[in-house]
């Protein structure tokens, strides 16, 4: 079991009195997580001792940089247990990350007529991309249902694969319902018709243990922001044949081995996908909030927010008008999105925010989904394992006084 109040003494903004001195309660880490010391720490030093640009200089400083940003790479390769080093990309974060599949294999590999499957729960991130492609080459988007239940339905899958699609992109784990999607048979059933698989790991990489070998999926996605790392920048990991096949995704410095008035030649991997200068201080970052979590244990991790999720369900399901969206707590993550009858999810968020509790109102960047239910928009909170009990039943306190409001 966590010592959740000893962990919660390394995030100094947990401790902020907000909205008329009560303390804050965040409830929205699907959105974006807090920051631990160790990172806010890192990340400080960095810039203090050994801040400069990589991979160019041979003075003190450009190494020191260099080798922070590579050793990050390291251990999150190790965390998700990648084959190697090459096969992980820093991008600026998850929607990057599969904009470069869709740019780079996408339109060298795509043509008209071909069908990608994507499914119903899906982030706009991983709908867009595919849609402008739709448009530009003339591809065919087909979906995979969601149950009532908040579930993928794999039989529907099972007819869809008999249009031999070329790629299967989905999400682990869904940011509005929590449901968690068995990856490994979604994949093993792409590959035995010959399709790529590309998953969004945004929400699943931070909350559950990650084997991208024995997942043996093609491509996989996910951002620092969600896992106790810093914004802007994220991860795609790629199965090292596509990446050395792929054309690279942007031109400039660093991505290239040599480079001629007329002609290029592009670098090895991992920095044939890295142009420019990146984000160094985030990479230092990055690789402390990963040293941050496996001290912790992801296996930890998953087992506090089942317990958070499960509590939650049980006080939710006690308010009148509540509707609760997704499957039970044993199939889905720390996500738990709902609504109330009358009362607008924004309404909901502001009132509860005058308590200090941090929730989402709207459609949650999954516009297609909500439609799929018949509502505009949901509330949602969200846990990690810096939450508490105490902290469902304030929730739970203030949606009863947002109905008293209301009427």
């Amino acid at each position: 079991m966590l010592n959740v109040e000893i962990l919660r003494e390394d995030f100094p903004i947990l401790k902020r009195a907000v909205q008329e001195g009560s303390l804050l309660a965040y409830l929205d880490s699907t959105a974006t997580s807090q920051k631990p010391l160790a990172v806010i720490d890192a990340m400080n030093e960095y810039y203090r001792r050994s801040n400069s640009n990589i991979h160019r200089g041979v003075h003190t400083l450009a190494e020191e940089a260099t080798a922070l940003y590579e050793a990050a790479r390291d251990r999150i390769t190790k965390f998700i247990n990648a084959v190697s080093a090459r096969e992980i990309i820093y991008t600026r974060n998850t929607t990057e990350s599969i904009n470069l599949v869709a740019y780079s294999w996408g339109r060298s590999h795509l043509k008209s007529g071909d069908v990608v499957i994507l499914t119903e729960m899906e982030h706009h991130s991983n709908l867009v991309p595919w849609q402008m492609l739709q448009s530009e080459l003339g591809i065919r988007l087909e979906f995979i249902p969601v149950t009532e239940e908040g579930l993928l339905d794999l039989d529907a899958y099972r007819i869809l694969l008999e249009r031999k699609p070329k790629l299967v992109s989905f999400t682990h784990m869904s940011n509005v319902l929590g449901t968690i999607n068995p990856v490994a048979e979604v994949a093993t059933l792409a590959h035995s018709v010959g399709a790529m698989v590309l998953v969004d790991g945004a929400q699943s990489v931070p909350h559950l243990p990650v084997d991208v070998q024995a997942l043996d999926v093609d491509f996989y996605a996910f951002s620092a922001h969600k896992m106790c790392g810093p914004t802007g920048i994220g991860i795609l990991y790629g199965k090292e044949e596509w990446l050395v096949a792929m054309p690279p995704f942007l031109g400039g410095g660093d991505m290239i081995k040599e480079v001629h008035l007329h002609s290029f030649k592009a670098n090895s991997l991992p920095h044939k996908w890295e142009a420019g200068t990146p984000a160094i201080a985030e990479a230092v970052g990055f690789g402390a909030a990963v040293d941050y979590l496996s001290k912790i244990g992801m296996e930890e991790i998953q087992t506090h927010e089942h317990a958070m999720t499960e509590y939650a369900l049980d006080r939710l399901v006690e308010i009148p008008g509540v509707k609760v969206l997704g499957p039970t707590a044993e199939k889905k993550g720390g996500v738990v999105a709902f609504t109330v009858n009358g009362i607008h999810p924004h309404d909901v968020a502001q009132i509860l925010d005058r308590d200090g509790i941090a929730i989402r109102a709207g459609h949650h960047c999954a516009q297609p989904l909500h439609e799929k239910f018949g509502i505009p928009a949901s509330s949602r909170a969200s846990f990690y394992f810096y939450n508490t009990a105490e902290e469902v039943d304030r929730l739970v306190a203030g949606i009863y006084k947002v109905k008293e409001l209301f009427g």
